[in-house]
């Protein structure tokens, strides 16, 4: 039985992550981390959870009585806390903030996209940097374009997230009157996702000298992502169509499929789901996933499954809630 252990535990994505390792059979959850609701139990904040857990928060960190640790910290947090501890040599650590996603020499977090880089984690890696949920969507739209050397123009994309993606600190945008029936645009051409994007296109195809054109769009809806994303393709429907199912076949969430997506399709699941259209020489791809799950949560567990060899899908064979 692998034990875990969270810290940032009163956030969406940690609610989240308790949601589907309470019901993982080979995870026991240990404790849960936050200062700020310590000795309150973890179903007073994560109400989804009345009845699955009698966990208690805790301001304390057993470092030794746990095998995996989980950061749901907030960007910026994570890599400060981790550097005045002292952790075990053997913890393994999945981290859903941005602190190490950009491997640039300076600590030896994996990323931790599995479709890109599934042999690293299984190969001995002990620290997986999650990848952001706009970008999860964004690159599995794009990886077996730039696998195969075929991107060559810039990449337009316009992709459109559910309110959990703010987080579960209140603001100006969340709140319900102003999100409600609405739409906006924000960050636009500078998203932070940018960054990790860009890293696996050039890593995977580094002649490529295009630009990624994104406009990150809010939704008024709670969760999910629809990356919406055009670009110069020269080869037929048919040649890309064989280049993603290659490239995916392989994999378990991933999956190609004739028909135009929904959110619905991959809300509450662990999936992404693309879609392939051409109209002359610009190659639509319409990718969808959960932002909450596949673009952080179940994905986070997705990692612990391969860093510590067990089967990808296991406690995360989850159905999509189409109506």
């Amino acid at each position: 039985m692998i034990k875990a252990g969270i810290i940032g535990g009163a956030g969406y994505t940690a609610g989240e992550l308790l949601r589907l390792l309470l019901h993982h059979p080979d995870v026991e959850v240990v404790w849960v981390h936050s200062e700020s609701n310590a000795g309150n139990p973890v179903a007073a904040v994560h109400q989804g959870l009345i009845g699955d857990t009698d966990l208690k928060f805790t301001d304390s960190t057993d470092w030794e009585s746990i095998d995996v640790l989980f950061c749901c910290t907030p960007h910026g947090k994570t890599r400060s806390f981790l550097a005045e501890q002292s952790l075990p040599e053997t913890l393994r650590i999945v981290d859903l903030s941005a602190d190490f996603r950009i491997e640039d020499g300076t600590h030896d977090f994996v990323y931790g996209l599995p479709e890109l880089n599934r042999k690293r984690m299984v190969r001995g890696a002990r620290h997986v940097a999650n990848p952001g949920c706009f970008a999860t969507a964004i690159q599995l739209a794009l990886l077996p374009l730039a696998k195969n050397g075929m991107l060559k123009g810039d990449i337009h994309i316009t992709a459109i997230t559910g309110s959990t993606g703010a987080g579960v600190k209140p603001g100006a945008t969340t709140h319900y009157s102003w999100r409600n029936d609405n739409v906006s645009i924000y960050k636009p051409f500078r998203h932070q996702h940018l960054a990790e994007i860009m890293q696996t296109v050039k890593g995977l195809q580094p002649n490529y000298d295009g630009q990624a054109l994104f406009i990150p769009v809010r939704g008024c809806f709670s969760r999910g992502i629809m990356a919406i994303i055009y670009t110069e393709v020269d080869a037929p429907l048919e040649e890309i169509r064989q280049r993603y199912e290659e490239c995916y076949d392989d994999h378990s969430f991933t999956f190609v499929t004739d028909k135009e997506p929904d959110l619905k399709d991959v809300v509450n699941t662990n999936k992404c789901i693309i879609h392939l259209q051409k109209e002359g020489n610009l190659l639509l791809i319409t990718s969808v996933i959960d932002n909450l799950v596949k673009g952080a949560s179940g994905q986070a567990v997705h990692n612990m499954n391969l860093l510590f060899g067990l089967s990808e899908k296991i406690g995360l064979q989850l159905k999509g809630s189409a109506f």
